[in-house]
């Protein structure tokens, strides 16, 4: 494999509690928690883009990364040596999983075809490292918001010659991803939106957007991929307004144009705060939807009101993701992937050790405390018994469906005033939370 990028870093290895900063606290792989190993409940997952090709500039100042093992050039050379460095950190970290765009790991050429003989290129070393080092790929997509002829959007553009190149670009990044035997692909449209309504016909761009997703579902079937597709909601940023916005809109919209069936939901927690929701609700909603498929594990500053993309370390928020990932079972074939960046003055490469472990970490105490509070049942039998007045009688009729409004209308005036003086102990609660974690 050449020199190492990491000469000074072993291993990561669990330590307990009194351990050194590089090494793990907490996560053990091979722990079972509430019947499975940590690493099959967490399916940890480094995203590429953050963590390999984020310069670390801001619109303020150019970037800090200090990253000896690139040479800053747009060769195949250079992205072949990237994707070596980061199957060394992968296998340090101990993580299984990697996730990317496809300008992430090759540059772009003049036109398509160099274009794609490059990526095939760099896909040819990813391929090995995945064989030497059983890493595999958690899910690829395509990057159709960076390059300027994107600036109207990619599936929703005002011109049909960029919907085209667009989907010429998914075609082969569908085909990468069938070659990596990735486990799923991940749709952004961080320009599938508008800045004002005035030169935007809305109607008409969701159904091109509609369109595009079931070409490429189609596309899918005729490869024999078997990945798992995803959406992925944002509200805002890089647009003003984008039409994958949160998982209500994204559940909306697969259901008008007939493609639920083929989607779940990938949710990120920054992408929920910038919604205006917490990362528990996106993904209860998800999970009620039987549409929760994967997660982008970060955290933004609520004192900031922009995507930061943060490692996540609040145990409140790693607690409420994994109760609703242990609530449905798991979320394999998704995963828990860093969508995260180290800050601007975390410059150096061991930096990027510090915050997976970090990240990790968290979410390790996250599931055991999530476990915890189910196996204790406390929280459960408090909201069940909450819901009492639903399993029998008036209740279980109107759940059914087995009820007219005039039926409703006699069974209340027969009955009288409700009696709703039932506290919901929200405080209490919390307090249970905070006893667990």
């Amino acid at each position: 494999m050449g020199n190492p990028a990491f000469p000074n870093i072993d291993t990561i290895r669990y330590e307990g509690p009194s351990g050194g900063p590089l090494s793990f606290k907490h996560y053990q792989a091979d722990e079972i928690v509430a019947g499975k190993t940590m690493r099959e409940h967490l399916r940890f997952s480094v995203a590429y883009w953050h963590t390999f090709r984020n310069p670390l500039s801001d619109p303020f100042g150019a970037g800090t990364a200090v990253r000896p093992w690139d040479d800053g050039s747009d060769s195949v050379e250079n992205a072949r040596n990237r994707v070596r460095v980061a199957f060394e950190f992968f296998e340090k970290l101990g993580i299984e999983f990697y996730a990317f765009h496809d300008r992430d790991v090759a540059p772009e050429a003049e036109d398509l075809p160099r274009t794609n003989r490059i990526l095939d290129d760099v896909v040819e070393t990813l391929k090995a490292e995945q064989d030497r080092t059983g890493v595999k790929l958690l899910w690829g997509t395509a990057c159709l918001f960076n390059h300027p002829r994107y600036l109207h959007g990619a599936a929703t553009s005002c011109n049909a010659d960029i919907f085209a190149w667009a989907a010429a670009q998914v075609k082969k990044a569908l085909e990468v991803a069938h070659e990596l035997n990735s486990e799923g692909f991940v749709f952004w449209g961080g320009r599938e939106g508008y800045a004002t309504l005035l030169n935007t016909d809305l109607k008409r761009e969701l159904e091109h957007l509609a369109k595009f997703l079931h070409l490429a579902v189609d596309y899918k079937n005729k490869i024999g991929f078997g990945g798992q597709f995803y959406i992925e909601p944002k509200p805002k940023e890089p647009t003003k307004h984008q039409y994958d916005s949160d998982v209500a809109a994204c559940l909306n919209f697969l259901r008008q144009f007939d493609l639920l069936a083929h989607f779940k939901i990938n949710v990120e927690t920054n992408h929920a705060t910038l919604a205006g929701h917490t990362m528990h609700h996106e993904m209860e909603a998800a999970a009620a939807a039987g549409a929760l498929g994967s997660i982008d594990a970060n955290t933004g500053d609520l004192m900031l009101g922009w995507d930061t993309d943060q490692f996540p370390t609040d145990l409140y928020l790693t607690t409420q993701c994994m109760l609703t990932i242990l609530d449905q079972g798991g979320l394999a074939p998704g995963g828990v992937n860093f969508d995260a960046k180290v800050r601007r003055e975390s410059f150096t490469p061991e930096d990027l050790f510090h915050a997976h472990i970090a990240g990790m970490d968290a979410f390790a105490r996250g599931l055991k405390i999530a476990a915890a509070i189910r196996d204790d049942g406390q929280l459960k039998q408090f909201v069940d018994r909450r819901y009492r007045s639903w399993n029998q009688g008036i209740g279980a009729r109107i759940e059914s469906g087995d009820i007219t409004l005039e039926e409703l209308e006699a069974y209340i005036v027969e009955k009288g005033q409700p009696d709703p003086n039932e506290s919901g102990r929200q405080e209490m609660l919390e307090a249970l939370i905070n006893h667990y974690i």
